[in-house]
């Protein structure tokens, strides 16, 4: 069933439902219900007022320009790196605008920082040379817990490298009219502060100020990338053929009914930082009522003996640098009789175009699932006992102990509890860098390769705001092994009693305890030295799954 852009090929009984799920929907008229707003199209529950994101690519055209200039005004001033303060939806599209479009000569590199791990924070900072740096703190509520204390953070080192007049100077803000943040930027008079649309969702944001912003200041033709994507949310207006989004979210859709509920993304090495992306996108809209549907980013192509009947690939390909290994790897997986979907890119820029047509792919998805698309209940419970455990420290100056806690040592006893169909993933509240996720690579492969099941790697806090709404909400097919360290250097969190340390740790056991509660398996591993650790469970893992 071809487009222009998006072919697929599946066995012979799952492309007749496929089919017969389009025509379905064609007589329901879906297309044109999500056009109108019609919250029946999903749960009927409060999905109308999260649609502004179907218009974006228009009515966001008339603030460009005053986008755009502020981007020239940073890099004239001699802006030399721009630090993100953001989680979630608020910084994993500017993640990927810099990986795959890339950034103008002469403009400012961009740092995100969406982690609570002081390694991490301390990487950056001493990366940058704050006199030269813009730091941009992105949060659609105001209230984000990462974003606010990472802003406390840099804005009294600002006020102590700068002084206390300078030091707003350097702070931008995108967030929602009147929240908690906005008023603070007021207060500390922020250079700037860019709005976003009330009625966007965060990980539906990407076409608005909280990737516009970003991206421009980066020197990224913001026009160019609202073209695409506007040219895409035209498309998706018809009920035609080139609707591919409508197609591409009725595919996955019903794959999922089916089982075949990981999509899993093969792409080169230009393409490749989509995934994260994606992964929020889908996971958290999709994995809630025991249903879902989880994206598997980042794993290295295998034979296609190592893969279950719950995957289908989706293969982009991109057009400006042809990768004949992997076009070589998908074609041997179809021949072995796996779901392929391709999606051809023609260049960098249409990235914008597919920030669009996967978010409304998968709001089709949802419509296919029957749920809510536009929430996430279950990142909001893990945020609740994180509070109520941060407040137990501030009171008492001790976090609950974990009885159950394992040494690498024990971690393999993790894997006998896999099953055909799950997946495997690895919770990481350690230091994001290239060394610990080599180590974490290499144990998914060992257990994709010997367990046949899917694997991901989600760095804590930040897949709290992504994968973690599916761990919890989803269907119970996830085994997780969350891991723990101890922080080589801890930092401080101004006007509060714990550090970022501590902050980290209780996101890690708030998280644990939630994941409990709801029947999953997972288990809980604490490293006192995280490199000799990684090695070690690492190490126990492999000769586990040799035994």
């Amino acid at each position: 069933m071809p487009t222009s852009d998006l072919t697929w090929r599946l066995p012979a009984d799952l492309a007749e439902n496929v089919r017969g799920r389009m025509a379905d929907m064609r007589r329901q008229d879906v297309v044109r219900r999500i056009w109108a707003r019609d919250l029946t199209v999903w749960s009927g529950a409060d999905e109308d007022r999260w649609l502004g994101w179907l218009t974006l690519p228009m009515q966001e055209r008339s603030a460009v320009a005053r986008v755009v200039q502020f981007a020239g005004e940073i890099k004239a001033g001699g802006v030399q790196d721009v630090v993100l303060l953001g989680m979630g939806g608020s910084s994993l599209a500017p993640e990927v605008i810099q990986s795959i479009v890339g950034r103008g000569d002469g403009y400012p590199k961009l740092h995100v920082l969406d982690s609570t791990d002081p390694g991490r924070i301390l990487s950056i900072e001493r990366a940058i040379d704050l006199r030269r740096a813009l730091f941009l703190v992105a949060s659609k509520s105001g209230s984000t817990l990462e974003v606010n204390i990472l802003k406390q953070y840099f804005f009294n080192r600002a006020v102590e490298q700068l002084g206390a007049g300078e030091a707003g100077r350097r702070f931008v803000l995108t967030t929602d009219p009147g929240s908690k943040l906005h008023q603070i930027a007021k207060q500390e008079h922020f250079r700037a502060i860019f709005d976003g649309v009330p009625s966007v969702g965060g990980r539906y944001s990407a076409l608005s100020n909280f990737g516009l912003v970003p991206a421009a200041l980066i020197g990224v033709d913001v026009l160019a990338f609202l073209d695409g994507a506007e040219a895409m949310a035209r498309r998706c207006a018809s009920d035609g053929p080139e609707n591919s989004a409508f197609e591409l979210g009725a595919l996955l859709g019903e794959l999922a009914l089916h089982g075949r509920d990981k999509p899993t993304l093969i792409a080169p090495a230009g393409l490749a930082a989509f995934g994260a992306w994606l992964e929020q996108l889908v996971a958290e809209s999709l994995g809630k009522q025991g249903k879902g549907i989880l994206p598997i980013e980042g794993e290295t192509p295998g034979a296609p003996d190592v893969y279950g009947r719950d995957r289908v690939f989706v293969h982009l390909r991109f057009a400006g640098a042809p990768d004949t290994a992997t076009d070589a790897s998908v074609e041997q997986l179809e021949r072995a009789g796996h779901p392929i979907i391709r999606i051809d890119w023609p260049d960098r820029y249409a990235l914008g175009a597919e920030f669009y047509r996967w978010e409304f792919a998968t709001a089709v998805a949802g419509a296919v699932l029957g749920v809510n698309p536009f929430d996430q209940p279950d990142v909001e419970s893990t945020k609740v006992v994180t509070r109520r455990i941060a407040a137990e420290y501030e009171r008492t100056g001790k976090l609950p102990s974990d009885e159950r806690v394992s040494d690498a040592r024990s971690a393999g006893a993790v894997l006998d509890q896999l099953r055909e169909g799950d997946y495997f993933a690895l919770l990481a509240f350690i230091e994001m860098n290239q060394a610990h996720l080599h180590v974490l690579d290499d144990i998914r492969g060992l257990v994709r390769d010997r367990g046949r099941v899917a694997t991901t790697v989600g760095f804590g806090p930040r897949y709290l705001h992504s994968t973690g709404q599916g761990h919890k909400g989803g269907p119970n097919t996830g085994v997780f092994l969350l891991i723990t360290c101890d922080d080589p250097e801890d930092l401080p969190v101004p006007g509060q009693k714990y550090s970022f340390g501590t902050i980290k740790l209780a996101q890690a056991l708030g998280d644990l305890e939630v994941l409990t509660s709801r029947g999953r398996r997972v288990m809980h591993v604490h490293l006192r030295d995280v490199e000799t650790g990684l090695r070690a469970l690492h190490d126990v893992l492999r000769e586990r799954l040799v035994q």
